[in-house]
């Protein structure tokens, strides 16, 4: 017998035949002697439905009362399998995220948990009764209701399958694993059997949306077993495990692209100590994330600054680093909203040399200028302007043998 945790994304629960062929997995799985813990998403759409009724009433809903609306998407899905695993003979509890006791810190939309107290869950899954947790929400220490962001559920789900020692966290979804591209712009990208953590995270950070990053965060720190698969077949996904040596037959495991960013340039800004931070943090407290940094460096004591933001980030980005333009003297600040960042990875990069140069080459031939570069131990990513990120995408799956690669 195991601990099975599956989680059940938007498009798995999206009406009432979906969740019942939810159901019919989920028994499938206790038949096989299985203890289960069910974690659900709102049904698709839900969630921005909530939100524009939201704006309907505000344009500037209060943080806390947004939470405690967007909290009843996941509510109503638990609360629908439930009866339906009953109904069908099959002993079921919800729980919503305050009731499974899933704490987090105070910070409304966004929140990160701190702690599971599963005893709850535990007390259900010694009588082998069913667990369907309400994912994407928790409470802090006061007992206020908060999310933890698009994509919460999987962070969710893997938090609980590492506070009750689960044996594996399936991620059920609409798509049948992780590929080595976007399927949709790469029809040459392949399914991998197996994709390491840090593979993963860098997958997430820089364009896969297939996991969100905090539970790729949560299953390394952990050590939690994923299985990212569909949930409308059978079929076999892919497993997100610690880094094993059948990994390193491949030297780029995937290509991602990401057209969510923004570039921010600073001209002639005056090179001298203190300057970067009177740049960049007011940045920091506005609560905008700064990706890729350039520098680069004029005669006569002054240097060029260019940074990444989130694309939804750029507007308020840009009004701030115009404040600061005046402040330090320097001569201008323009920007780009019309970028992608296109980013090759893998674990195998780390013992082998002329990945960079075949990324440059591959671009080059098919004459794309790269405007800024970033790299780390196992990733590579340039930006290039947006109209080429798909044929960037495919040139570069072809470059690093992705496309022949049968079995992954």
């Amino acid at each position: 017998m195991g601990l099975i945790i599956q989680k059940y994304g938007g498009t798995s629960v999206a009406d009432l035949k979906r969740i019942q062929n939810v159901a019919k997995k989920v028994i499938k799985t206790c038949d096989q002697g299985n203890l289960v813990v069910v974690v659900l998403s709102a049904m698709a759409g839900v969630t921005d439905g909530l939100l524009n009724m939201a704006g309907q009433v505000t344009p500037s809903p209060d943080k806390r009362e947004l939470d405690v609306l967007l909290a009843t998407g996941e509510q109503t899905t638990a609360a629908i399998l439930a009866m339906m695993l009953i109904n069908m003979n099959y002993p079921a509890y919800s729980l919503l995220g305050y009731q499974a006791n899933v704490i987090t810190d105070r910070e409304y939309g966004n929140a990160r948990i701190l702690e599971i107290g599963a005893q709850r869950i535990k007390e259900f899954l010694k009588k082998k009764a069913i667990v369907v947790i309400a994912g994407f929400q928790g409470c802090d220490i006061k007992g206020d209701i908060t999310t933890l962001g698009r994509g919460g559920s999987d962070t969710s789900a893997v938090a609980i399958a590492a506070a009750l020692d689960a044996d594996i966290c399936e991620i059920y979804t609409d798509v049948d694993g992780i590929y080595t591209a976007d399927p949709n712009i790469c029809k040459k990208a392949r399914k991998l059997k197996a994709i390491s953590y840090d593979e993963m995270l860098n997958m997430s950070s820089l364009g896969a949306k297939v996991l969100q990053i905090r539970s790729v965060s949560f299953a390394k720190k952990y050590n939690v077993p994923v299985h990212v698969r569909s949930s409308f077949s059978e079929e076999e996904g892919t497993m997100v495990v610690n880094e094993d040596s059948c990994m390193e037959q491949l030297v780029v495991s995937g290509v991602t692209h990401n057209k969510d960013e923004a570039r921010i340039t600073l001209k002639k800004v005056p090179d001298q100590p203190g300057i970067a931070a009177k740049i960049f943090s007011p940045i920091a407290e506005a609560g905008i994330l700064v990706d890729m940094i350039i520098q680069n460096t004029r005669a006569g004591g002054q240097t060029d600054l260019t940074f990444t933001v989130p694309k939804a980030d750029y507007k308020r980005a840009m009004e701030i680093e115009h404040k600061i333009a005046k402040e330090i003297a320097a001569e201008k600040v323009f920007g780009d909203k019309n970028i992608a960042k296109i980013s090759v990875i893998g674990v195998g990069m780390k013992n082998h040399s002329g990945v960079a140069s075949v990324m440059f080459n591959t671009l080059c031939r098919e004459n794309i200028n790269i405007i800024m570069i970033s790299t780390s131990e196992i990733r590579i990513s340039c930006v290039i302007e947006e109209k080429y990120a798909e044929l960037a995408v495919q040139v570069l799956h072809t470059a690093f043998g992705l496309d022949e690669n049968e079995n992954i």
